[in-house]
């Protein structure tokens, strides 16, 4: 199972954004034929409150019509990094995933919105603005099930346990830690969600602008079910290649029963 990692620049203009996202998968798949291709949270509009509302759309606007041509173009799975998306007076950061023929099959709605306040350190509130999504997403494809959530949301070991309870293989990760948080918990936090749910864990962020509103921690990452991390990426504009060999979730889950062994009763 090959997946493409585009952390790519974001700028103030949707329509280029859009365009630049599909020359970024068009030219991954032409040259690594990948069967995943995963997209950095608000690929499309710059991280800020102020600029949800406006580069939003409602469901089936241009932006997903641009991916699900692209995912059908190309015949792989796409996960559409997040838009915001408009529906009644709400806005929600989400992320749709469509299949080999662009078909959507999976939305997820952000669930735990990023409100932060660290002295000294960044401060940033999205629930100014977006609406909270109320669900834990999973995806069947030809390689199994899959998991998805937003990058707050994996913040959460409940909705990680649960992606993972319900089977998922893989959980994906569209994020966009900041250079506060990043440096001091992205990579574990990969590694230490793998290793519990015995799964791959893999983030695609937008590559870093020093001189953005918000900055971009970048460094996309993919980690294996032992918590070995096969793929980072830096801070600039790049595209990166992974595979994951399935197959070793049941090695490692034989090797080290963590799941196994559990005792739902004592965790009450």
């Amino acid at each position: 199972m090959k997946i493409a990692m585009i952390q790519m620049d974001v700028v103030y203009n949707k329509e280029q954004n859009i365009s630049h996202a599909v020359e970024l998968i068009d030219r991954a798949c032409a040259e690594e034929h990948p069967d995943f291709v995963v997209l950095p949270e608000m690929f499309c509009c710059p991280y800020s409150n102020k600029y949800f509302r406006e580069y939003g759309e409602t469901l089936n606007g241009p932006a997903q019509k641009a991916l699900a041509e692209c995912a059908k173009r190309n015949q792989i799975y796409l996960v559409g990094g997040s838009l915001p998306e408009l529906e009644d007076d709400r806005v929600y950061n989400t992320s749709f995933v469509y299949d080999r023929e662009g078909n959507q099959i999976a939305r997820h709605r952000k669930a735990h919105l990023f409100d932060i306040d660290v002295p000294g350190g960044q401060r940033f509130f999205e629930s100014e603005v977006l609406t909270p999504g109320e669900e834990t997403t999973t995806f069947e494809t030809e390689f199994g099930r899959m998991g998805l959530c937003i990058c707050f949301d994996f913040r959460s070991q409940e909705i990680a346990k649960t992606m993972g309870d319900r089977g998922a293989k893989v959980i994906f990760v569209p994020a966009a830690f900041n250079m506060t948080t990043g440096p001091a918990h992205w990579e574990i936090l990969f590694r230490s969600r793998a290793i519990d749910n015995q799964l791959f864990t893999l983030a695609t962020a937008p590559a870093r602008d020093p001189n953005g509103e918000y900055v971009s921690y970048a460094n996309s990452i993919a980690v294996d079910p032992w918590g070995t991390v096969l793929k980072r990426l830096g801070t600039d504009e790049e595209t990166g290649f992974v595979e994951f060999d399935l197959t070793r979730i049941d090695a490692v889950r034989t090797q080290l029963p963590i799941i196994a062994s559990r005792k739902p009763k004592l965790y009450d």
